[in-house]
């Protein structure tokens, strides 16, 4: 199965650079993913498609400002992204610069804020800031919103409150969990008066979900690796669901990965499903069969990106490669600010081989 499988033509016109008026207000995409059939929907429609009895999984992990600017000691600018705090004063993040500083290089930001370079992990650096503040309080004073690279534009004071979910807690995302950011207070309240029922999962978002595919041959590709926590609660709410014959809808690729997560490791202890508390870096493309979820809940992800190879995993290949130029067609708007998808499970979703068939492969 190959990367250039997963590639469509996405003028940039249709990238949203910003939200809309109101959280709830865009269109939302019905994929069946059985059956193959597309509806055009309003996203409040999704209080007609939810049933009483259905569990909707959010992640509640919060997006931190993890974008900071300085200078070295040299006088050189340099941009910093945070990929994932280590304690209260070191982080793992990615930084661009015209020359990568050296171990022990002195790194001066506004505000008097000074970080050391102690190491590196791959391509990442790891960085030790040498005041006792914390972290996440120097970030509240100097970063800045980290929206994605496609939303190319500088960070404004309304993102602060649009990149990020009204239910977000969990401090640790530098990116945001983005089906998350079309429901408002109001429309999750009407979600459980309608009979349906809510739980929280957190798996803190790494700027990693931003990097391409660079292997053609998706097999050779590593996933980064996010932070990820489904509790007692969330397991005892699953529970109650499948007994009650409910879905599991699933808010996000994010809460897909966690609960997903979460099943293949209970599967290893012989369990249906247990607590989870971990790093995870599943990979989920077409051929793998869903534990948990049953629907999902997301926006319009890039061409040839893991994201869209998890769609193609739940709905079928064909039926979203389909869908996908259809919403194009039809304008809808893509990635973090744009439209939403509600896609159903396909229960005889291609396989492998039957994906390598179709381009003749085998």
């Amino acid at each position: 199965m190959f990367k250039s499988d997963f590639n469509f033509r996405l003028p940039k016109y249709l990238i949203a650079k910003y939200p809309s008026e109101r959280r709830t207000d865009c269109r939302m995409l019905f994929l069946d993913g059985h059956f193959g059939k597309r509806f055009d929907c309003q996203f409040c429609d999704i209080l007609d498609i939810i049933k009483p009895g259905d569990l909707l999984v959010f992640n509640d992990t919060k997006v931190i400002p993890a974008r900071l600017y300085g200078n070295k000691e040299t006088g050189g600018a340099f941009e910093i992204l945070i990929e994932r705090l280590i304690d209260d004063h070191k982080a793992s993040v990615h930084l661009k610069c015209s020359k990568s500083p050296q171990q022990g290089a002195k790194l001066l930001f506004d505000k008097g804020y000074e970080a050391t370079m102690v190491g590196r992990e791959g391509d990442l650096f790891i960085i030790e800031f040498t005041c006792d503040k914390k972290i996440l309080d120097i970030l509240d004073e100097i970063g800045h919103v980290p929206l994605p690279p496609y939303i190319d534009r500088p960070d404004e004071n309304a993102d602060k409150e649009r990149y990020q979910t009204v239910y977000s807690r969990e401090p640790g995302a530098v990116a945001a969990p983005t089906a998350g950011l079309h429901f408002d207070d109001s429309i999750l309240d009407l979600i459980r008066l309608k009979g349906a029922d809510i739980a929280f999962v957190t798996l803190h978002v790494g700027a990693g979900t931003f990097q391409p595919v660079r292997e053609e041959d998706i097999h050779k590709h590593h996933m980064h690796s996010e932070y990820a926590r489904l509790t007692q609660e969330v397991v005892d709410k699953i529970h109650e669901a499948k007994a009650r014959g409910g879905k599991i809808i699933a808010v996000g690729t994010t809460s897909v990965r966690t609960l997903e997560s979460a099943a293949c490791a209970s599967l290893e202890q012989g369990k249906f499903l247990a607590p989870f508390e971990g790093y995870t870096s599943i990979f989920i493309y077409p051929g793998y069969k869903f534990k948990l979820v049953d629907a999902l809940v997301t926006n319009f992800h890039l061409p040839e990106s893991t994201l869209i190879m998890l769609v193609c995993a739940l709905a079928g290949y064909t039926n979203t490669m389909s869908a996908y130029r259809y919403a194009v067609k039809n304008k809808y708007k893509f990635f973090s600010y744009g439209d939403a998808m509600y896609v159903t499970k396909n229960k005889y979703a291609e396989t492998e081989a039957e994906i390598d068939k179709k381009f003749k492969r085998i």
